[in-house]
């Protein structure tokens, strides 16, 4: 399924996809992120070091991925349309498949994978499944993001309560 309008729980369906615009890992953005993080792990920062490991060079952090791909998720009309519905980002789930490498270029495919009500009927819970892909196509990174949604809709005059 394409792109859809809409971010009440009603409106969206399961199955829906998404892609963001692309962008390239810099030696900046790893430098930054181990100066925000403080983690200066060897992998990251020593290249004479990370030259000896299964990867022959540095790699980006994890986590570091993980930002990029929520940035570059924003950048989406599924992102937008959830916008005026969106209560919370309920939890982060992240497999790092691949390595994230200085230089590559990627961007996110989302899906839709599960929509359920809650308890309160006026939230729902929208799961959007964040796959973070390289320029070569390979799968760096798996994100499930579960977030809680407002499911009234205020042309009807429903409030939360």
């Amino acid at each position: 399924m394409m792109e859809q309008a809409g971010g009440r729980l009603t409106d969206l369906a399961v199955g829906t996809t998404t892609t963001s615009p692309r962008r390239t890992v810099t030696e900046a953005d790893v430098v930054g992120f181990a100066g925000l993080s403080g983690d200066f792990n060897a992998l990251h920062t020593d290249e004479v070091a990370a030259s000896a490991t299964p990867f022959g060079t540095r790699i980006a952090h994890g986590l570091l991925g993980a930002a990029i791909a929520s940035g570059l998720f924003t950048r989406t009309a599924l992102s937008t349309s959830l916008q005026e519905s969106l209560v919370a980002l309920l939890g982060v789930d992240c497999r790092f498949v691949n390595p994230l490498r200085i230089g590559d270029t990627v961007h996110v495919e989302a899906e839709i994978i599960e929509l359920r009500p809650t308890s309160d009927p006026c939230r729902g819970v929208v799961i959007v499944e964040r796959r973070l892909v390289n320029h070569e196509g390979a799968v760096v990174q798996v994100i499930t993001t579960p977030m809680l949604i407002d499911t009234t809709h205020p042309d009807q005059g429903d409030t939360p309560t």
